[in-house]
């Protein structure tokens, strides 16, 4: 884990990765047309000058993103995984030390436009990486329970245009729903910070979707894992092998969660609400992995808040290991309404703390290289589970998605 990087401030963001890969044409998006069906035959892979680790065909590819990997061993991964347009691409920069106010500097992440939220679209696809002096990995993930994407991938005649499950032919929404659970899955394998981001204080979607994550990621290792640095055989290790590893080595690997419920209004943010919903979360993550195990970090700077707004509360010691933040709508007018916390201070006060977590540690020394090439292979052992695809066909068979 990387040390550093907690003070970085927004006037020093080293200048690197900052341009946004060339965007998804139009084209795209067009339904319908003599051109779709030439479109859908062509091979789906990142478009010219793309980083994205994770294509919309669901491939993964290192060649593009390795060059700006080195072999330090010093290192932090931050993911983010949330539905669309609740400010994903928003928090990364703001972590990540972006200043919109430098004049000619884009941002890391392309964040929604009035135009692209207008048309319903998302902005970004896969998992697209950016890295930070400090040898901070950011990575921002396409919309989870995206209507959009959902409609890039559905055929005339529902079926999915994506390979999700290996061997198997899924209807468009059955996939679009498995891709959600394999990103999850994929993330709180590689990374060592994981930001859940919700719409709102009501929605629990990405609750469910965590447990079901949590559920489903057994017998997949962390990156350092020597059965992929050092394969004995042109095969993984199979699922049993790797759950047998981890009992000898103690709890499996799981990136350490920071759950962030956004847009929301001032009397969504009163300590009552707080209170209520930092205790909701703690019971529907109780027996979790993510409470059971990597979640005894701590923060390496004591003035650091760990609370979502300025006012202290006494909480039991379960809801204290799970990290909760609030962020209230930004008003468009930037005029000092806030009761409880500012926009502004609440972001601040979520960029220190992820910078300052002390996450958990792949079980060896790994180098960044070594990181991201092996994130690869753990791909595939998720593409390739066989928990994963038995959940796929409970799903199947349950009724609630069309065959």
């Amino acid at each position: 884990m990387s040390s550093t990087g907690g003070n970085a401030s927004s006037s020093t963001a080293p200048k690197i990765l900052l341009a946004k890969p060339g965007l998804v044409t139009a084209g795209k998006f067009n339904r319908g047309g003599a051109d779709d069906d030439s479109a859908a035959l062509r091979p789906r892979i990142p478009s010219i000058g793309s980083l994205n680790l994770l294509s919309d065909s669901w491939d993964f590819h290192t060649d593009r993103f390795l060059p700006f990997l080195t072999d330090n061993t010093d290192f932090t991964v931050v993911g983010v995984i949330g539905p669309p347009g609740v400010g994903k691409s928003t928090i990364m920069n703001e972590i990540y030390g972006f200043d919109s106010s430098s004049p000619g500097m884009l941002p890391p992440f392309a964040i929604q436009s009035e135009e692209i939220r207008a048309m319903a679209k998302h902005c970004t696809v896969g998992i697209e990486p950016r890295v930070s002096s400090e040898r901070i990995i950011l990575l921002d993930s396409q919309p989870v329970f995206s209507p959009s994407v959902l409609a890039e991938m559905i055929r005339p005649d529902g079926s999915s245009t994506v390979s999700v499950i290996m061997g198997e032919s899924l209807s468009a929404e059955l996939a679009h729903e498995m891709m959600s659970i394999q990103l999850g899955v994929l993330l709180v394998s590689i990374c060592h910070i994981i930001i859940v981001v919700s719409d709102g204080v009501h929605d629990l979607s990405m609750w469910r979707l965590m447990s079901t994550v949590d559920l489903l990621k057994h017998g997949i290792p962390d990156p350092s894992s020597l059965s992929l640095s050092h394969p004995q055989s042109s095969s993984f290790l199979s699922e049993k092998e790797n759950k047998d590893k981890n009992g000898e080595g103690g709890e499996e690997y799981m990136a350490t969660p920071v759950f962030v419920h956004t847009k929301l209004r001032d009397e969504d943010l009163s300590p009552h609400n707080l209170a209520q919903l930092r205790k909701g979360l703690s019971q529907f993550f109780g027996s979790s992995s993510f409470m059971r195990s990597k979640c005894h970090y701590t923060s390496k700077d004591t003035n650091v808040s760990v609370h979502a707004n300025s006012q202290s509360h006494k909480v039991d010691s379960d809801s204290q290991l799970l990290k909760l933040f609030l962020l209230p709508s930004k008003h468009k007018d930037n005029l000092p309404r806030a009761q409880y916390e500012s926009y502004e201070s609440a972001f601040w006060k979520l960029r220190d703390q992820v910078l300052s977590m002390s996450g958990p540690s792949f079980s060896r020394t790994v180098s960044e290289r070594d990181w991201l090439k092996n994130s690869a292979k753990i791909w595939d052992l998720v593409k390739n589970s066989s928990i994963i695809a038995d959940y796929c066909k409970t799903l199947q068979t349950s009724g609630m998605f069309r065959r």
